[in-house]
């Protein structure tokens, strides 16, 4: 005979009519219930849990009926918790954050860490730091699946539903632990062999005021990245001008490998392009040292076992020194 956790309640829920003569509920019903209430949003909380958005809707229903009372009040375009699904909520959450901090108790005392590792990125952390590591940290955990969401904006990891993220800096929300991931960046002045075909290339930073510059925006809508060099012991500005621009380092290279354009871009984001010629190096004597990039996740009394290996083997893979 299979076997199910249920709940029994043993009182009332304050605030939930008629929980009294509810039956018992089933654990993951009240788990769904807990992700559409912190989401507030049925399908982010189908992508947590790993089923469809009709799944948990039909959950909730059932729920509900169990309880004899509306949880949620639903439109086309919103969730929003009734007062008596707050109250339950409000009593709810505590336990199930208390049952997973004792599972994942219970995962950090084996040698075999796992589950799902969800991860927000930029595409540039990701090609430099994580993807030259991630099939061998596949290999070392067979456990835990990952999962990598690309971007370049600064994500609210635990609203969206992510275990960690990777950005450049340290300018994060409150509560999240910050990790040095890498070596500070170097950023260097690049273009394609084609682009000086009728051009001369640029032997002085004051130069490159005549030339077509690939600008890149820290984010939609965002500032522009300042061209920042050292030049005898002193930092230098300079206001590139330029038709293309882009809020993603990324497409900045591939239009300078496109002959678009001088770029600016990190080192070992184009390391590949360079040693296979299609880009070169350009004003040698002048780069800029950038950020390093950091891991960010949320502060935790007990940090899950699948997020310490992935920190730990992507810190010793990057030959990270403790920040």
């Amino acid at each position: 005979m299979s076997k199910k956790v249920i709940i029994e309640p043993s009182g009332g829920v304050e605030g939930v009519e008629g929980a009294l003569s509810a039956p018992p509920l089933h654990l993951p019903g009240l788990l769904t219930f807990e992700a559409a209430a912190r989401h507030l949003n049925f399908a982010r909380a189908a992508a947590e849990i790993g089923v469809t958005p009709t799944a948990v809707s039909r959950t909730i229903k059932n729920v509900e009926a169990q309880l004899n009372v509306r949880l949620f009040n639903r439109t086309t375009r919103s969730v929003s918790l009734t007062e008596a699904g707050a109250s339950l909520n409000a009593a709810l959450a505590p336990a199930l954050a208390l049952i997973r901090n004792a599972l994942s108790q219970a995962l950090l005392a084996t040698d075999q860490p796992s589950g799902m590792l969800r991860v927000s990125s930029s595409y540039v952390a990701y090609h430099i730091l994580i993807e030259p590591h991630i099939a061998s940290f596949l290999e070392q955990f067979p456990l835990i699946n990952v999962e990598i969401s690309l971007d370049n904006q600064l994500s609210d990891i635990v609203g969206a539903g992510f275990d960690i993220g990777i950005r450049m800096g340290r300018k994060l929300q409150n509560d999240m632990i910050s990790v040095q991931l890498g070596a500070v960046q170097k950023r260097i002045v690049v273009a394609a062999p084609d682009y000086f075909r009728e051009r001369s290339e640029p032997t002085t930073i004051a130069e490159l005021l005549k030339h077509n510059c690939i600008r890149q925006r820290y984010s939609v809508g965002g500032r522009l990245y300042d061209w920042k060099f050292e030049e005898r012991g002193q930092k230098v500005h300079i206001d590139v001008q330029g038709r293309f621009m882009f809020d993603d380092m990324r497409s900045v290279m591939e239009a300078a490998i496109q002959g678009q354009g001088i770029a600016f871009i990190l080192e070992n984001f184009a390391k590949q392009e360079l040693a296979d010629g299609l880009l070169k190096q350009i004003l040698r004597q002048h780069w800029a040292l950038d950020d390093a990039f950091h891991l960010y996740y949320p502060h935790r009394e007990h940090m899950p076992g699948k997020l310490r290996a992935f920190v730990d083997f992507m810190r010793t893979a990057n030959q990270t020194t403790p920040s």
